[in-house]
C-alpha cells in the first residue's frame, strides 16, 4: 500500500513540473517557422518548341550569361524535384558538352544550366572515341541538340601525364589519343608538365584536335555543321577563376 501511494505521488509531483513549465519553452516548441520563399524559382524544363527555335548562336550565348552568374555567384534557383518529374518522358537539351572527368569541373553549374538543359559527356583529357560520338550524334542528330561544347580546363591530369608520356595499365591507352596534340606543337622550351606555359599550350592543342576527330570520324555530325544545323566549338575552363573562354 505505502509503494502504490509513493509510486502516484512521484507520477503527480512529474505531471505538476511539466504542467509549470516556463510558458517560453512552451511557446517555442509550438511555434512553425515556415521555409523562406524562394523568389524566380525555376520549375520548367525545356520543350520541343523551345529547343526547335533556338539557334546554335543563342545556345552559345546562353553559356557565357550563364558562366558569368556562375562567376558572380549568382545561380538560377530551380525546383530540382518539379524539373525531374517534368522531364520523365522526353528531354529536348539544347547543347551537348564533352568536358574533362575531373571533378573541380561541374559542368551543369558552371554555364547554370537545369535538369533537362545539356547532355554531358565525360572522360579524362576530353577525347572522343566511338562510344562518345556515337553520344553526339544521339544529342544532335536525334535529340535536337544545337551546339557540341568540348571544354577542356587548366591544370588537366590527363593532359600532364599526356606532356609527360606517362605509361600506366589501360592510362597508356587512353592517352595516346591526346599525344597526337601534344606532339603538333612547335615549341622551343621545355616540353614538361612542369611547364605551365607548354601544359596551357597542350590543353588548347587537345580541345581544337578533338573537334577536328569529330568532323574527321562522324559525317553525320560533319554535315550538320556544314548545313548551318550545329556548331562544334571549343573551351577552355579556367581552374582558378571559374571562367570559361571560349576558342
Amino acid at each position: 500500500m505505502k509503494t502504490t501511494k509513493l509510486t502516484l505521488a512521484i507520477g503527480l509531483a512529474a505531471l505538476m513540473m511539466s504542467c509549470n513549465a516556463p510558458a517560453e519553452t512552451k511557446e517555442r516548441s509550438s511555434v512553425f517557422e515556415p521555409k523562406e520563399e524562394i523568389k524566380g524559382l525555376v520549375e520548367d524544363v525545356l520543350t520541343k518548341e523551345q529547343q526547335d527555335a533556338l539557334t546554335p548562336d543563342a545556345v552559345i550565348a546562353s553559356f557565357k550569361n550563364g558562366n558569368e552568374r556562375f562567376l558572380n555567384n549568382d545561380l538560377t534557383a530551380r525546383d530540382h524535384s518539379a524539373q525531374v518529374r517534368k522531364s520523365t518522358l522526353a528531354q529536348f537539351p539544347k547543347a551537348i558538352v564533352l568536358s574533362c572527368v575531373d571533378s573541380r569541373v561541374p559542368v551543369e553549374d558552371v554555364f547554370d544550366r537545369g535538369i533537362g538543359d545539356i547532355f554531358v559527356a565525360r572522360v579524362a583529357g576530353n577525347f572522343v572515341n566511338e562510344d562518345i560520338l556515337g553520344s553526339m550524334e544521339f544529342a544532335c542528330k536525334v535529340s535536337g541538340s544545337k551546339v557540341i561544347l568540348v571544354m577542356g580546363h587548366e591544370h588537366c591530369g590527363a593532359v600532364k601525364a599526356a606532356v609527360d608520356n606517362v605509361e600506366l595499365g589501360n592510362i597508356t591507352a587512353m592517352l595516346a589519343k591526346i599525344r597526337p596534340a601534344v606532339l603538333s606543337l612547335e615549341y622551343d622550351g621545355d616540353k614538361t608538365s612542369k611547364n605551365e606555359e607548354f601544359v596551357h599550350m597542350a590543353c588548347e592543342s587537345n580541345v581544337k584536335n578533338t573537334m577536328n576527330e569529330i568532323r574527321k570520324q562522324s559525317p553525320i555530325l560533319k554535315e550538320m555543321e556544314d548545313n548551318g544545323e550545329i556548331k562544334i566549338v571549343g573551351a577552355v575552363y579556367d581552374m582558378d577563376s571559374g571562367k570559361v573562354e571560349f576558342l
